[in-house]
């Protein structure tokens, strides 16, 4: 039996917990409903509906971060920032998913390796916020925070929080997921044909030679393999892919939290793969308390604040028996930060030799403003990051497992620079986010070529 295997047999379960225990715990970034019965009322009709996933692929997204924890695998994590309900559309979605399947085939070809394909949709409808209150001139409202609670037009009746959001966040999720699954189980992954993932923009991007030479290598190996072995290998048209989001509001997350026949304990079946952010993350709040009795593999945002007693205690609660493929440190530092800050934290988990996933996010400790009043991310700071995060896990002697990011498949204009060099001027051309400011589909490619460039050279300089 496996080590994996073994994980999956009964134990205790989480001392003192239940799907509402966080309840007795300081609970932040909560909104306030006006209305308790109404509340109530959708609580108890999101409790009666399906679950939008399920306890084996909620295993099996364990097992493989499992291997990505061992070095066999590779994390890619991406989509919006916040879902809008607006978005959840056939072009928005097959866009979203073309634009992560591109990625993961150049991390493939590039970093020979298996790639845990991981979606930030189906369920982002919730955001933190710095503040409870936004004002504009001398008017104050309720701060937006994600459609799943309240509405982003800066009016009175758009910002009052409405349970029924969540009926239609649950709603939108579902038909979200059965259109990727759709996708996915009927061929549009197909490896014998990844032309047709093709995004508009190939034909006249600076990227395009390279991405084109990437897809004919590919083809040309398929078709070799199936010469060689007579047959078509079917396996690779379908691929698996699951989904993640910030699990913020804790209601929600708790009516969807459901024990399974044949297993034991309790499952979050809202998505395969809940994170922490870094405002909800303090030891004795509602959302540890919350994610530490469930079973689905869980994330912690780590940023520059974080000391490593601090890291040591979360993988206490939060993996206390050293569980396979359970917790991912996604760490967010900020490209001037992340020389100094994120050693420390290296070096006390591998001292204690606990089992974790390391994960880059490199978007959210680089935004600024710009002068002209939009919040962007320069694309040199996310690849300073994402660079110096492979330079100091290999100094470290850990690992780098994967990348976390913010991005879209369409058309827009968020962050500066990049391969067509975009300027503070042309974020007035197409800037379309709610929230936080994402790559577009090329950015999102470049970061891809620069991680197997990053990897090719290291694997190089080690080799030769």
């Amino acid at each position: 039996m496996s080590t994996f295997e073994r994980s999956l047999q009964p134990v205790c379960l989480a001392e003192g917990w239940s799907p509402a225990s966080w309840r007795g715990r300081p609970a932040l970034q909560m909104p306030q409903y006006p209305d308790t019965a109404a509340l109530e009322r959708a609580l108890a009709e999101l409790r009666r509906l399906p679950p939008l996933v399920t306890s084996w692929e909620i295993f099996a997204l364990k097992r493989q971060i499992a291997e990505a924890q061992e070095g066999r695998r590779f994390l890619l994590q991406g989509g919006d920032c916040a879902e809008n309900f607006g978005d959840c559309e056939s072009g928005t979605i097959s866009n979203r998913l073309k634009v992560l399947l591109q990625m993961s085939l150049v991390l493939i070809h590039g970093l020979r390796l298996p790639v845990v394909r991981v979606g930030r949709f189906a369920g982002q409808y919730a955001k933190p916020r710095s503040a409870d209150m936004e004002t504009r001139g001398d008017i104050s409202l309720p701060s937006y925070r994600g459609d799943v609670v309240n509405g982003p037009e800066f009016t009175a009746a758009a910002r009052v929080p409405d349970p029924r959001r969540m009926l239609t966040a649950h709603a939108r999720s579902a038909m979200t997921m059965n259109f990727v699954r759709a996708l996915t189980d009927g061929g549009f992954a197909d490896l014998h044909h990844p032309e047709y993932w093709s995004l508009n923009w190939v034909g006249c991007s600076p990227l395009a030679e390279d991405y084109q030479r990437m897809v004919g290598s590919i083809g040309d190996a398929v078709r070799f393999m199936e010469t060689l072995a007579g047959v078509e290998m079917h396996n690779l048209n379908r691929i698996d892919f699951y989904t993640s989001h910030e699990a913020l509001l804790l209601p929600y997350e708790e009516a969807l939290t459901r024990q399974v026949p044949r297993q034991w304990g309790w499952f979050n079946l809202s998505t395969h793969y809940p994170w922490i952010g870094m405002r909800t993350a303090a030891l004795d709040g509602a959302h540890v308390e919350y994610f530490r009795g469930i079973r689905n593999p869980v994330a912690i945002k780590v940023g520059p604040s974080v000391q490593p007693d601090q890291l040591l205690r979360l993988i206490d609660v939060l993996n206390p028996d050293d569980e396979p493929g359970r917790l991912t440190f996604i760490h967010r530092m900020g490209a001037a930060q992340i020389a100094s800050r994120l050693p420390p934290l290296l070096d006390a988990v591998r001292r204690d030799g606990r089992r974790v996933l390391w994960v880059c996010d490199a978007m959210h400790g680089n935004t600024e403003s710009t002068s002209n009043g939009y919040k962007t991310r320069r694309f040199a700071n996310i690849l300073s990051e994402l660079e110096q995060s492979f330079d100091l896990h290999a100094a470290a002697g850990t690992r780098l497992g994967g990348v976390h990011l913010e991005l879209t498949g369409e058309d827009v204009t968020e962050c500066t620079g990049g391969a067509r060099e975009l300027t503070e001027h042309d974020l007035e051309r197409a800037y379309r986010s709610t929230v936080d400011p994402r790559l577009n589909y090329e950015q999102s490619l470049e970061i891809a070529l620069a991680i197997v460039r990053k990897q090719g050279l290291r694997q190089a300089l080690v080799h030769g």
